[in-house]
């Protein structure tokens, strides 16, 4: 039993697992988005999400940690320049996954994962709820033409 234990194996070892994690990881910050499938796009978001975050920090060490799982130069730097910077008012949620129709060949099912834009969540379309007043004269049957009984 697997109780408490934490990511998906993928049906590959763990080595692989990282490989293939680390190339889509950078793949996805060097453009942006990525197609793939639901599980591994589940999965690459944690990862993704927790890079942004080192890379909001903008330190020495924060870097360091973040170049173990990047691949190239240019997109560590990237992340820490571009993509991380316009994140700043954002408290999590980096990526969004867009669900597609199922692959041809084994029926798995398909999505796009892709940064969000940059800059702070946009609001819904809700009003903001202001607290009602009471109606100033109360409601009775007199009102409604009724009797009383």
């Amino acid at each position: 039993m697997r109780h408490q234990k934490s990511g998906r194996k993928l049906g590959m070892t763990s080595s692989h697992r990282k490989a293939m994690f680390r190339n889509m990881v950078t793949s996805l910050f060097e453009h942006g988005k990525v197609t793939t499938t639901e599980t591994r796009a589940k999965e690459l978001r944690r990862l993704a999400d927790r890079l942004v975050t080192l890379g909001k920090k903008n330190t020495v060490h924060a870097k360091r940690l973040a170049a173990r799982t990047i691949r190239t130069r240019e997109v560590l730097v990237k992340l820490f320049d571009e993509i991380a910077p316009g994140f700043v008012e954002r408290a999590g949620g980096y990526t969004r996954i867009v669900k597609l129709n199922r692959r041809l060949g084994d029926n798995a099912p398909m999505t796009i994962i892709e940064l969000m834009p940059p800059g702070p969540p946009a609001t819904k379309g809700r009003p903001s709820l202001a607290p009602l007043k009471p109606s100033a004269v109360p409601v009775t049957k007199e009102q409604f033409g009724g009797d009383a009984e």
